[in-house]
């Protein structure tokens, strides 16, 4: 049997001592105050019950019927406990005003052996509502410390009783039934509150505390995340965190599980014990869109060049317009049949996009062939540079002619000097040649 239970077993066990003294008592005596309280303890004796029972059942590992546990039955156990309790307040309630209006008359008694009985009832009171209170902080066991609560309440209560009967003793009987009263108001506030607190659990309440938590512990991740959602929700005082966090499109695989592994550690960390899941997922902002769409778009066949991407979001819809640059000479119904795989490819690959508008252009006409000698670079760079450069090689790509420059400077020439040099040379070259592709100067001591 877990510790948890011995607890609650114990609680069963004071609950029928307390209950048989106190009724006997009360009855014995005529003491309203004492019967509210035997009552009290009588929904005690239920919900030690429950509780034993309850934690049985909450300790139970997962299974393919309840994935999350089994925890919250505790939280069934302290709700019914609950309901019970303001039931029972109810009744004591009209009972005492009865005796308070004339309705009900009945003589208490105030002998020794009552203050004796009450003086028991108070030493229990304090010793399970300790035993209940430390195991559940020992636990976190929701329905110990329903319990302790409630032993807490019936402390009070029979100071009240006791204090009814000192009334009484002194000759105002009136004393018991306004001791009968406070308690029944005593124990409808905590049966408020434990329906309050239990329906929150049952409810998914997010618990503003953890949550604040978890948050800050996010926040402390290297290197930073994105913290997209979080969602937390507990029972049988264990906490379940879903987490999403957004990265880089660009980001690998790997790079994305570690940054999830390093999340779901930070919050495990802030929140021991708890159970936690990291969902990882692309930054949707509209740089990150466009590359993944370019991308997509790219992969269709027979497409050569896209450009002008503009994304458009109205009332929560997010549109795509393009253009789309094929060869000139292709039929308009198999451009039309590119454009189409493009929209599909684009939708398909970034969901965020509901749709996708397409302007197709020709490609624009290869320029007249330019033939650039090795000796033309060398005469632009003696008139930039001052000097003959180390080596030259022209090459035709198919993007057009490109130049490859070795230039030696002054050893102690700066950094900032040697790209000036080699900036005044490129743009030379292409104020000749505008038709060149692109120009690459190295410069070296």
């Amino acid at each position: 049997m877990s510790p948890q239970r011995r607890t609650a077993l114990v609680s069963v066990g004071a609950a029928v001592a307390l209950v048989s003294l106190k009724l006997g008592v009360g009855l014995a005596s005529g003491s309203l105050g004492l019967v509210s309280e035997a009552l009290h303890s009588g929904t005690d004796l239920v919900a030690a019950l429950l509780t034993f029972f309850a934690i049985g059942v909450a300790g139970r590992p997962a299974d393919a019927g309840h994935q999350y546990g089994h925890g919250k039955a505790e939280h069934l156990a302290a709700l019914a406990e609950a309901t019970v309790l303001a039931l029972v307040s109810v009744a004591v309630a009209v009972l005492a005003l009865a005796r308070l209006g004339g309705a009900v008359e009945q003589e208490v008694e105030t002998a020794w052996w009552v203050f004796a009985a009450v003086a028991v009832v108070l030493l229990l009171d304090v010793s399970r509502t300790l035993v209940s209170y430390r195991a559940a902080r020992r636990y976190k066991s929701e329905a110990l410390l329903s319990n302790a609560l409630h032993f807490g309440s019936d402390l009070v209560g029979s100071l009240a009783v006791l204090g009814g009967l000192v009334l009484a003793a002194t000759g105002h009987p009136q004393g018991d039934s306004i001791a009968a009263l406070f308690v029944a108001a005593l124990v409808l506030l905590a049966a408020g509150r434990l329906i309050r607190r239990n329906v929150d659990v049952l409810m998914d309440l997010a618990p503003a505390d953890a949550e604040d938590a978890a948050r800050q512990a996010i926040a402390g991740v290297e290197p930073p995340v994105e913290l997209s959602r979080i969602r937390l929700r507990q029972a049988g005082g264990a906490t379940f965190a879903d987490v999403v966090i957004a990265v880089s499109p660009a980001d690998a695989v790997a790079q994305g599980h570690t940054l999830a592994d390093r999340v779901e550690a930070a919050v495990e960390r802030a929140l021991p014990g708890s159970d936690v899941v990291v969902h990882v997922e692309p930054h949707t902002d509209d740089a990150a869109l466009r590359e993944r769409a370019h991308a997509a778009a790219l992969a269709v066949p027979r497409v050569r060049e896209i450009h002008n991407l503009s994304l458009v979001t109205l009332r929560g819809v997010t549109e795509l317009s393009l253009h789309l640059k094929l060869p000139g000479e292709l039929p308009l119904e198999d451009a039309h049949q590119v454009a189409e795989e493009v929209e599909r490819a684009i939708c398909a690959a970034v969901p965020e996009i509901a749709s996708v508008q397409t302007h197709l252009e020709p490609l624009a006409e290869a320029s007249p062939a330019v033939e650039l000698a090795p000796g033309e670079v060398e005469r632009i760079v003696r008139a930039a540079a001052g000097g003959t450069p180390r080596e030259v090689r022209v090459l035709r790509t198919e993007e057009g002619l490109v130049a490859f420059l070795t230039l030696g400077l002054d050893p102690g020439s700066t950094l900032a000097e040697a790209h000036a040099k080699a900036s005044e040379i490129e743009r030379r070259l292409r104020e000749e040649y505008p038709e060149i592709a692109d120009v690459i100067v190295h410069t070296e001591p």
